[in-house]
């Protein structure tokens, strides 16, 4: 059995979760709403992150655009998409929303736009 302590992020609240894998069964005690529960069993599951970062722009407004992954990448992937986002350059005009990078280090989730940079 192992038990291991975490701080929830699904809220505000930030509970101190214990969660006490036995085998296959997982449960998670400290937790004031059912997404603290969901959060500490995937985070010992399958632990999921967002990656927030930014992209070299050419010919814009800016020199770099804010991105983030569309959705929750699995966090041993983490290098591998920072690795895309480092070797990407746009070229301005980008709104926000564009994607910017298609199935980010071949896990489904592309990469996408938070701000618009216009053109020079």
């Amino acid at each position: 059995m192992e038990i291991r302590e975490l701080t929830c992020i699904r809220c505000p609240m930030g509970c101190q979760l214990t969660v006490t894998i036995d085998g296959e069964n997982v449960s998670v005690s400290g937790n004031t709403c059912p997404r603290g529960e969901d959060y500490g069993k995937n985070e010992v599951i399958n632990p999921v992150r967002t990656v927030t970062s930014s992209i070299r722009v050419e010919g814009g407004s800016l020199k770099l655009v804010s991105v983030k992954t569309k959705g929750d990448i699995p966090k041993g992937k983490i290098f591998e998409v920072m690795e895309a986002i480092r070797s990407a350059v746009v070229t301005a005009p980008v709104y926000t929303g564009d994607v910017l990078i298609s199935d980010a280090a071949g896990t489904g989730i592309d990469v996408v736009a938070t701000k618009t940079v216009e053109r020079r």
